[in-house]
């Protein structure tokens, strides 16, 4: 197969022009896969999109998935996928582009690098890597080294360490809600991203990719109508604009989006973030429930104690946010992967709120 130049916006359109030259008669798996995936390819998750039981039914392995992705290299795509929060399927189908998964006996994937500098089972290049193949965690880099064995150390060659490495690099630029996006960063055509959009799909056994729906875990998780209410709006609010300030309806900023989400079940708690960090019952981690609030060690003002940044939790793992002008629009993320998390909170168990509630019962 031809392994991928480049990551992080390195290909060139020289390159580019060249790359398409051999693709015209090269036929990846017997079929040639320059096709534009179908909108339903790009479910964005979450309200109004696939139902539940179609996005369980999507995480099962097709037969094609079976057949041709190893083992072990399965259980990585799987495991990083989940921990980091994008689709195991789309990183796989990565996996297959860049290298059939560690198969190909072409420069650069056990050793070296490739014409175009890009090494390993998922092709980083040594600059997007960290500087060097093998890097010592806890040391100086700037990259997406990652030491997914456990080892100590970020080695570009091995499965665990890449294919972790490439989970976070598919996060920070878009997945899983803009996946053409994310994928085009890692490599910069899109006959590239349109291929592994196909394999993606064909990965997954309902033919779709597997788009982590929020509203599945909110119908299971919410404690009630309540928190119901409360996430409903927060969820329909993913797409818009970050203001510093906004409270809606065409942006907010981190506090106003929750604090207008609780407005919406009827309910009144502090508009900004250091007024909302003392204000709920303080949870445990690992005990957070959808409606609760994380907070995190970041923005102007911010503090050991004194967060300047809040998301609301919609499923386990899983935040919607409104992060900054800079980081996109509203969107659900992950926040197990973020290593300021101050704490949790949980207003509802505010003795204010509480009697807010048991007023509106009576009434």
């Amino acid at each position: 197969m031809i392994p991928s130049k480049a990551l992080a916006g390195r290909f060139s359109w020289r390159g580019l022009a060249v790359a398409l030259a051999v693709l015209v008669p090269f036929t990846l798996f017997g079929s040639i896969m320059l096709m534009t995936p179908s909108p339903s390819l790009l479910i964005g998750g979450g309200l109004g999109g696939a139902d539940c039981a179609e996005a369980a039914t999507a995480t099962d392995l097709s037969e094609s998935a079976r057949e041709d992705i190893p083992a072990d290299y399965l259980e990585l795509y799987k495991k990083f996928g989940a921990q980091i929060g994008v689709q195991w399927n789309v990183l796989a189908a990565v996996g297959k582009r860049e290298t059939d998964h560690g198969r190909s006996s072409l420069p650069g994937v056990k050793d070296g690098t490739n014409y175009a500098g890009a090494a390993g089972p998922m092709q980083f290049l040594i600059s997007t890597w960290g500087g060097k193949p093998r890097i010592k965690m806890g040391t100086d880099y700037n990259g997406y080294a990652s030491d997914g064995d456990g080892d100590g150390y970020g080695d570009v060659y091995d499965p665990a360490d890449a294919i972790l490495a490439a989970a976070k690099m598919l996060k920070r630029n878009g997945a899983p809600d803009d996946l053409r996006r994310a994928i085009f960063v890692y490599n910069r055509a899109d006959w590239y991203v349109d291929q592994v959009l196909a394999i993606a799909k064909r990965y997954a056994a309902t033919g779709g990719i597997d788009t982590p729906n929020p509203a599945c875990d909110l119908a299971e998780d919410a404690p009630d109508g309540v928190v119901q209410k409360i996430l409903e709006y927060a969820l329909a609010q993913r797409g818009k604009p970050y203001r510093w300030g906004g409270t809606g309806p065409d942006a907010f900023d981190c506090s106003g989006i929750i604090y207008m989400a609780y407005r919406n079940a009827g309910l009144t708690i502090p508009r900004t973030t250091f007024g909302q960090w003392p204000f709920g019952l303080r949870i445990e981690p690992g005990s957070e429930q959808p409606g609760d609030l994380v907070f995190f060690d970041a923005g102007p003002g911010t503090g050991p104690d004194r967060p300047g940044h809040v998301g609301m939790i919609v499923s386990p793992g899983k935040m919607i946010e409104a992060r900054c002008t800079r980081c996109g629009p509203i969107k659900v993320t992950t926040y197990a992967d973020r290593g300021n998390v101050v704490g949790f909170t949980r207003p509802l168990q505010n003795a204010d709120v509480l009697e807010q509630l048991k007023s509106a019962a009576l009434t």
